[in-house]
């Protein structure tokens, strides 16, 4: 299957493509508006800030793409602050815009831990979700964030961690799916996971 990972320029970006790879994708890193559009599906990486990266979006034609991509039913996946980027808006250092494929909006987590969030923590399912499939109840995950999503819709939240304040650290609206951690530096459990998506995508191509 054909993913295309969208070039975001910075981060993560090679270790998403090779845990993409050692499950069996064929991940391609582009910023090409018709590349994205002709994958299979599309994975949002994304580590930084939540303006700079919708300023980048913007500046790249791929706003409307990635919109494009949920219009057309195609599975998305975000990633960190690619998941980050489903949302509403964001209040990371000012208001700002995002996708608007997921109702809700990004906050700082609570002062009252030590911020940013780095390391292990456990995800907790809030009921089945084939993006959950051989996954333990409660299973570690590894995360680097200072800001979360809070969810306008209960049932988007298939997920939670706890960090100062409970937040949907897996969420979803249909093909739109994201996660708050890094399933990429998750070792066997980030890998199912991701095996998982790719399953989501292949039935998606029947």
């Amino acid at each position: 299957m054909r993913i295309a990972i969208v070039d975001m320029g910075v981060g993560n970006l090679r270790s998403v493509q090779k845990a993409l790879m050692r499950v069996g994708a064929e991940p391609q890193l582009t910023k090409s508006p018709e590349d994205i559009l002709s994958a299979d599906g599309v994975v949002l990486p994304g580590v930084g800030a939540f303006p700079a990266a919708m300023d980048y979006l913007r500046r790249h034609q791929l706003v409307e793409t990635l919109q494009e991509v949920a219009a057309r039913q195609k599975p998305l996946f975000g990633i960190c602050l690619g998941m980050q980027l489903l949302y509403d808006s964001s209040d990371e250092w000012q208001h700002t815009e995002g996708l608007g494929l997921l109702p809700g909006r990004v906050m700082r987590l609570p002062d009252s831990v030590k911020l940013p969030h780095i390391g292990w923590n456990r995800v907790v399912p809030k009921g089945p979700h084939p993006l959950l499939d051989g996954l333990e109840e409660g299973e570690w995950f590894y995360f680097v964030h200072t800001f979360a999503a809070v969810a306008q819709e209960d049932a988007d939240v298939l997920a939670v961690t706890d960090y100062g304040r409970a937040f949907p650290s897996i969420a979803g609206r249909g093909n739109v799916l994201g996660v708050q951690f890094h399933p990429e530096k998750s070792s066997a459990a980030g890998l199912r996971l991701l095996a998982n998506w790719l399953r989501i995508v292949a039935e998606c191509r029947k």
